[in-house]
């Protein structure tokens, strides 16, 4: 029997397989995914916490969905981003605005909006969180770094989750995002009374991007 295709960082090829044509499928409500295996969202979230408190250089991507005050549910949403920042604390870099402006369209925006494997590369990101990016930029986005780089992915998805990510989390909403800095704090708290606190990381704040 073929082993299960899993979802590991990369690089792994100039193009990547699709996972869900690699055997990879959707998580139920409750349930995440982990390197392309079915875990429930806890052990998600556990694991996520770990992979961004062990990073030397975290950074959160926040889309449109949480950066545009657009409905008082990602009003709440991105303040939760700002906490998990700060609890890691990791970098911020914004996507672009890849809405279509007609008539007349910027490719390097619109089509490719965050230049994903040279954002990560430029700033040495080791371990990157998706959260509040339309689907169908995420799953390209995602597949470019896995094919590109040796980062890892977490996608945090409004809807049944993103399975080109490392680690998706389906369902979205503010509660879980403060699940996750809550993870990261406890974690934190963990290391520090078994004396393995790592130094403060000068990642706060915006990053820039390259083009």
């Amino acid at each position: 029997m073929k082993d299960q295709y899993r979802v590991l960082p990369g690089p792994e090829a100039y193009l990547p397989p699709v996972a869900a044509m690699m055997g990879v499928i959707q998580a139920e409500p409750g349930q995440a995914l982990v390197e392309g295996e079915i875990v429930p969202e806890q052990t998600a979230i556990e694991t996520a916490a770990r992979k961004l408190l062990g990073a030397k250089m975290p950074a959160i991507f926040p889309g449109p969905l949480v950066l545009w005050n657009w409905s008082e549910q990602a009003a709440a949403e991105a303040k939760s981003v700002k906490i998990l920042a700060d609890s890691i604390p990791a970098r911020v870099i914004p996507m672009a605005d890849y809405r279509p402006k007609y008539p007349r369209v910027n490719p390097e925006v619109e089509i490719n909006p965050n230049h994903p494997n040279l954002t990560i590369w430029h700033n040495k990101i080791d371990v990157c969180l998706f959260v509040g990016v339309h689907c169908h930029q995420a799953n390209i986005a995602l597949k470019m770094i896995r094919g590109g780089t040796g980062c890892y992915t977490i996608a945090l998805c409004t809807f049944s989750g993103d399975d080109e990510a490392n680690i998706t989390i389906r369902d979205l909403t503010a509660q879980k995002i403060l699940a996750l800095a809550e993870a990261v704090a406890r974690l934190k708290k963990e290391q520090a009374g078994n004396g393995h606190e790592k130094s403060q990381r000068p990642t706060k704040g915006a990053g820039k991007k390259s083009h």
